[in-house]
């Protein structure tokens, strides 16, 4: 049996090659799929506690540090999305103390951006009914770093 001229070619390729490209072939179904995954949809009510650490004048959430060392905080939290386009959502934010309205965007990486008042949160879905949130505040009168795990309810 004759082999065509594309056949030889191939054939002559180093294994190293042609193990790299059948990695290559076999991956792109699955390269694809994820850059065509699907946007979550986080309408609802999500609740948690934070672990915050407070320096200075706080923020509506949490009140003025005591001294001037930085103190250890959790309090409770709600996160409610009420409507959501694409990768926008918007809701609102609140404590026991405070309420804001946020807005917010998932990157096509799947992290969440969210703004609220005074401060900016990063966070990412760990699972369907959970997403962890975390939240950065500074101005010259206070500092505000907090993380919180927040399960739909």
């Amino acid at each position: 049996m004759a082999l065509s001229g594309n056949a030889m070619e191939f054939l002559a390729m180093p294994k190293l090659a042609c193990l790299f490209t059948a990695a290559v072939l076999a991956a792109l179904p699955a390269m694809q799929a994820a850059s065509q995954t699907a946007i979550p949809d986080l309408r609802g009510t999500w609740k948690g506690e934070s672990e915050s650490l407070v320096l200075g004048g706080g923020n509506p959430h949490h009140p003025a540090a005591q001294a001037n060392e930085p103190e250890l905080r959790s309090v409770p939290f709600t996160l409610t999305v009420d409507k959501q386009d694409g990768r926008r959502f918007s809701g609102t934010f609140s404590s026991p103390r405070s309420r804001e309205k946020v807005i917010a965007v998932i990157s096509r990486g799947g992290t969440i951006f969210l703004a609220d008042d005074e401060g900016y949160t990063h966070g990412i879905l760990l699972a369907p009914n959970r997403m962890e949130l975390c939240y950065l505040h500074v101005s010259s009168a206070a500092r505000v770093a907090s993380c919180a795990e927040l399960t739909r309810q």
